[in-house]
């Protein structure tokens, strides 16, 4: 890896091999996107699926990534309640990893980023709808890596990215110590199986979990 990358261009590879990241297929690990999800309330419902209608409407034509923010992610943290205390949302917000043994630096920006005071809560990475979700996975696992609250604040806190292309939803799950381990959830899909609604479920739960901690 050069010494000063942009994290857009990193691979799974280049994290596994510079912060021994693993892939664990546990069932257990990830256990925040299969239990207790909160039931949705016919309003939620129904404002899915004014969601569910505006991709439709917006994916004849090249659904851009800034209109997956507007049109699906905006949404959907509302309903979550990340704009609302004790959470509140960030963007753009520039990163920067150092390794310092090996004088190697990563730099980026995260799309959106939802806090708690300064606890990182979720990493949304947003794609073209034309992309692969496996194109926003290595960056999102970066971002999650350079987290403060991890590594200095709360070494076994847990942190969650979710990567979408406006169509397609995976949520990640990373574990910094003992080792650093990372899980990904089942790909939820807007028009299968309710899809946005387990989205938007796991949502309100990661957002209870981390709001009552």
């Amino acid at each position: 890896m050069p010494p000063t990358t942009a994290i857009e261009k990193v691979t799974l590879y280049d994290l596994e091999q510079t912060f021994s990241l693993q892939e664990t297929h546990d069932p257990t690990f990830f256990w925040e996107c299969q239990e207790n999800l909160p039931p949705l309330t016919a309003a939620e419902q129904q404002r899915l699926e004014r969601v569910q209608a505006a991709y439709t409407n917006l994916e004849r034509r090249s659904v851009l990534e800034n209109t997956v923010k507007l049109a699906v992610i905006a949404p959907l943290l509302d309903l979550a309640g990340f704009f609302l205390p004790p959470f509140y949302v960030d963007t753009e917000k520039e990163v920067q990893i150092s390794i310092d043994d090996r004088g190697i630096q990563l730099r980026g920006r995260i799309d959106i980023l939802v806090l708690k005071q300064q606890i990182w809560v979720l990493v949304i990475e947003s794609k073209r709808a034309e992309l692969s979700l496996k194109v926003g996975i290595p960056q999102a696992l970066s971002y999650m890596l350079a987290a403060p609250s991890i590594e200095q604040q709360y070494p076994r806190q847990s942190l969650y990215g979710l990567v979408t292309n406006g169509s397609s939803f995976m949520f990640l799950k990373l574990l910094r110590q003992p080792q650093t381990l990372y899980a990904r959830s089942r790909e939820f899909l807007l028009n299968q199986d309710d899809g946005l609604g387990k989205t938007l479920q796991i949502m309100k739960r990661l957002g209870e979990i981390v709001g009552a901690g």
